[in-house]
């Protein structure tokens, strides 16, 4: 029986990377430079912010931090309850929420701009968390640096073995990262003509993935729902 949902496909994973830098720059364009998946660069700020004595500019980095593990946290349960239920598929649930997260974050005032970026890093960790293999390797729909080193690693492999299978991983990866810098450029781009609304494009691109997955599952065993 072959236990592979379409969450696994390269279809989905470039959804979800395209929806991921577009959150990204759509956070750091509008919402006060604050990265909704990138934390490193949050962790950076909020020290330099500390050192300086700005607490109240760390506490704007912070908040993401702490929303980014919550997101986390609140994927896991989800999976933990969820993957009992042969009818629900918990990743469905997943996106739905985030959908509904980012969709309010469209409607925020720049007043709440804090508040924005804690629903959407929320939003990013419940979808790194929930997606994780591709092709059944592990990536990130929301972050480069894990995919860039797993791309380089499979092409040094291949320069070694030309295992044909190693540069069929590397393309893999290193595509992934270009579709997330296209959505991270269409997000910069756009947010400058729609502004706090252009979130909603995610909204779109995020719906498109949830149907990718139910299309597949239709025509596959019952058993999937517990993947």
């Amino acid at each position: 029986m072959n236990n592979k949902h379409k969450s696994d496909t390269l279809l989905l994973g470039a959804l979800l990377s395209l929806s991921g830098g577009f959150q990204d720059a759509y956070t750091y364009v509008l919402r006060g430079n604050v990265f909704a998946n990138a934390q490193t660069g949050n962790v950076v700020f909020m020290s330099q912010h500390m050192m300086t004595g700005d607490f109240s500019g760390a506490l704007l980095y912070f908040l993401p931090l702490v929303a980014f593990a919550s997101g986390i946290l609140v994927a896991e349960q989800i999976a933990h309850i969820f993957k009992k239920i042969n009818k629900v598929y918990w990743r469905h649930i997943i996106l739905i929420l985030e959908i509904i997260v980012l969709f309010v974050v469209g409607f925020l005032p720049e007043e709440f701009n804090a508040l924005a970026n804690i629903l959407v890093s929320f939003s990013c960790a419940m979808q790194v968390q929930a997606f994780r293999s591709l092709k059944g390797h592990s990536y990130a729909s929301t972050m480069c640096i894990g995919n860039l080193r797993s791309g380089t690693e499979s092409l040094s492999k291949y320069l070694r073995t030309r295992n044909k299978s190693e540069i069929v991983d590397s393309l893999y990866y290193f595509g992934i990262i270009l579709i997330f810098a296209i959505g991270a450029g269409l997000g910069s781009i756009l947010s400058g003509y729609w502004g706090f609304k252009t979130i909603l494009i995610s909204c779109v691109i995020l719906l498109l993935a949830n149907l990718s997955m139910i299309e597949r599952k239709s025509s596959e065993p019952m058993a999937h729902g517990r993947n």
